[in-house]
């Protein structure tokens, strides 16, 4: 008897089990394992915000609102792709655990050990890479138009309502954790990217808000501020609600409740009611 091979993608509810199995891993893994690949998400994320800053740059010829901000959700995927191909421990996407933990396969405690160690281990290195960048001085890039860019994206989030920035995040959440969900069906690290990019390109398309990747984008603008305050005077730009302060109470804090809502509710959740619910029948092919 011979094994049998499979090469399509998984079904729904294959995907329902493949993910409450990886959520209990991850909820069990060693502390150290955990921080290591935290912080690897975080370096991720924010490798992927450099290379977003980057294209949403304008120089002498602008390109179209539209095109500008598809271009620049496409290249932010990096982050996800690296998380997701490379193995990384990313907070947002780990609102799925909730699928192993309404099934009772990983407990309260457990669940929450591992947000609260891979939100820290996301943020350091987030954090890390900022202070890279800045040492760099690749904000001088095009005539100071990257530092300009910077400063400019990391205004925008702390200026936020706090409302706007739990909804912003919630709508955020949803769709990474729509790309998570819908990598689970993959076989292939081929299937894995193209399962991701649409997604993500939506949510930063449509400016919606991400805690870990505003965990570097808002110090970066911070660190130029503090740091090289001629290039930021230089910009013309009121920057005086741009705090440290700012960033965690305006932006951090409202758009992280947003995120966990959106990725634990909006999505773990209800796939965990369609296809793991006790007594309910579901069919492999995403009917009940």
């Amino acid at each position: 008897m011979t094994n049998e091979i499979r090469i399509d993608a998984l079904l729904p509810a294959e995907m329902a089990v493949r993910a409450e199995h990886i959520g209990v891993s991850k909820a069990e893994a060693p502390t150290l394992t955990t921080v290591t690949l935290a912080i690897l998400a975080g370096i991720f994320i924010s490798l992927g915000a450099v290379f977003a800053t980057i294209v949403a740059t304008e120089t002498s010829a602008a390109w179209p609102y539209g095109v500008a901000k598809l271009l620049t959700g496409f290249v932010f995927c990096l982050g996800l792709i690296l998380v997701v191909v490379g193995g990384a421990e990313l907070f947002t996407g780990n609102n799925m655990i909730i699928i192993a933990w309404s099934s009772r396969k990983v407990t309260t405690r457990k669940l929450l050990r591992n947000w609260v160690i891979v939100y820290i281990g996301n943020l350091l290195g987030s954090i890390g890479i900022a202070v890279l960048v800045f040492l760099t001085k690749q904000y001088t890039s095009a005539g100071g138009a990257v530092g300009a860019t910077a400063l400019s994206i990391a205004n925008g989030k702390v200026g936020l309502d706090f409302f706007q920035a739990i909804t912003l995040g919630i709508m955020c959440n949803m769709l990474v954790c729509l790309a998570i969900w819908v990598s689970f069906s993959a076989r292939s690290s081929i299937d894995r990217i193209a399962t991701i990019i649409f997604p993500i390109t939506a949510f930063v398309a449509a400016g919606f808000e991400h805690s870990v990747a505003n965990m570097y984008f808002i110090p970066i603008g911070l660190l130029i501020k503090v740091f090289d305050p001629a290039f930021a005077s230089a910009t013309g730009m009121d920057l005086s609600g741009l705090t440290w302060g700012a960033f965690l109470v305006q932006n951090l804090l409202p758009v992280t409740i947003g995120n966990i809502i959106g990725g634990s509710v909006g999505v773990a959740a209800v796939y965990w009611s369609v296809f793991l619910r006790p007594g309910k029948a579901s069919n492999p092919e995403g009917g009940v």
